[in-house]
């Protein structure tokens, strides 16, 4: 608490004030992030683009804002589903939940039969992408991971 107070310039009564608890701006955080700095995977799973070419779209953006922000790498969601505190974690797998029911969702429009597995290896190449970029990669080496990912969905995706 001494940290977030002393980061923020202001004394404990005025942080409880302002957010009730930790556990109250981490959500508001996440809210936050939710809206400016997640995937946007409506733009991005189109179904007027063949869903290969969308899921490498997605693991590009990854990339991208994985990377952007060198003290910050990574991804908010997928480190917060490894949180300690379990309220906390909820929290973050509740957003992580979700995205990874809009890719399953989408995929299954079209390979239904294929919905579960690919959501499963871009959820994982996700968090292979997040914890490289938290370790320091850099975005070519992100992006290499990627473009063989991509040579993988190219195959099991014909269009």
């Amino acid at each position: 608490m001494a940290d977030l107070t002393k980061a923020f310039g202001i004394n404990p009564p005025s942080f409880y004030a302002a957010f009730g608890s930790k556990l109250g701006l981490y959500t508001r955080v996440l809210d936050r992030y939710s809206h400016t700095g997640a995937i946007p995977f409506a733009e991005i799973l189109r179904d007027d683009r063949p869903v290969a070419q969308c899921l490498m779209s997605v693991l590009h953006e990854a990339a991208r804002r994985y990377v952007a922000d060198p003290a910050a790498a990574g991804c908010l969601v997928l480190d917060g589903i490894h949180c300690n505190d379990s309220s906390a974690r909820e929290a973050a797998s509740a957003l992580h939940t979700a995205a990874e029911g809009n890719i399953r969702a989408y995929i299954a429009r079209r390979y239904p039969q294929d919905a579960v597995r690919l959501t499963d290896f871009v959820s994982t190449l996700m968090a292979g992408l997040s914890a490289k970029a938290r370790a320091g990669d850099s975005p070519e080496r992100l992006e290499e991971t990627v473009r063989l990912a991509g040579l993988a969905l190219e195959q099991l995706l014909p269009r």
